[in-house]
């Protein structure tokens, strides 16, 4: 576990304390509350706090006092309403604060989602750990031939393992360099803000990231999607797990309509019924390029 004896201590000792409350809690996310669920080789995603539970979501949406629902049948059935037909804000009631460890170029995606609250690790202020992503072999892989931001086969042989050894050396000559220009013993030493410019982008980094549920749902309907990077997507896979435990309707909703569903243009709803009514469609009449007609067929022959 990429956890330091002290670290470890701390989250033992969170864990061990309880508060009594008249606040909302989901029995589920209190079993994940400040425990480092590990990701990649050296990365983790924690619970630090939360606030909601499914029942908040139906209370907002209600505008109600006490008990948003009069059952439990109630309470999915609205919210799987709520989702179908893209009401966001009741969703927004629920929020979540998490503490994540995980490499510079991961964050560099993850911080596109501009509707969270962000704290990162400073190194300007502090020195970052001697901790680096290297791949698994697996995951050593060769730049997609369709997709300019894809990968394609994996590496093999001599190959992945000279790009692994390139990827350990690089990485480690960077930090010895690091190391060098910010040591004070016998120099002045250079300032850590400028020394970190020679650190590469597979290092490891931390933040509190603060969201509400609709906007994780986002985050997550499109990291944890199967063409999202894998790199990225480990961390989503995480995090579904957790929601799943935290708010069960909900999630189970958004994997209904959101994270299993497709979006059909107008031209590819069209294509569709005239299919079932049993006429042979092309591309060619269907209404749509080339690149939506792959991606139409896609659609409808995955699986």
């Amino acid at each position: 576990m990429p956890l330091s004896t002290d670290q470890q201590a701390e989250i033992e000792a969170q864990r061990a304390q309880s508060h009594q409350t008249r606040r909302v809690v989901a029995a589920g996310m209190e079993d994940h509350l400040y425990t480092a669920h590990q990701v990649l080789d050296h990365g983790f995603v924690r619970v630090i706090d939360y606030m909601g539970d499914d029942a908040a979501i139906c209370q907002a949406a209600r505008v109600s006092y006490g008990k948003g629902t009069k059952s439990v049948q109630n309470d999915e059935g609205l919210i799987r309403y709520l989702m179908r037909h893209w009401h966001s804000t009741p969703f927004e009631m629920c929020e979540v604060k998490l503490h994540v460890k995980l490499p510079v170029f991961v964050a560099r995606q993850w911080i596109r989602h501009r509707t969270a609250n962000v704290n990162e690790y400073s190194a300007r202020y502090s020195i970052l750990d001697r901790e680096f992503y290297i791949p698994a072999p697996e995951h050593v892989a060769a730049q997609s031939e369709v997709n300019n931001q894809g990968r394609g086969a994996a590496l093999e042989g001599e190959e992945a393992a000279r790009v692994l050894d390139l990827l350990k050396a690089d990485s480690a000559r960077c930090y010895d360099n690091y190391e060098a220009m910010i040591n004070q013993d016998g120099q002045q030493g250079l300032a850590r803000e400028l020394a970190r410019m020679n650190l590469p982008a597979n290092i490891y980094t931390q933040w509190y990231w603060k969201v509400d549920l609709h906007n994780l749902f986002h985050f997550l309907r499109l990291r944890a999607d199967p063409h999202a990077q894998y790199e990225i997507r480990v961390y989503a896979d995480m995090m579904c797990k957790i929601v799943a435990e935290w708010v069960p309707f909900a999630y189970k909703a958004f994997e209904d309509y959101r994270l299993g569903a497709v979006n059909l243009s107008a031209q590819m709803v069209d294509s569709l019924r005239r299919m079932v009514a049993g006429e042979t469609v092309t591309q060619d009449n269907s209404g749509m390029t080339a690149r939506e007609w792959r991606e139409f067929e896609a659609i409808i022959r995955e699986g």
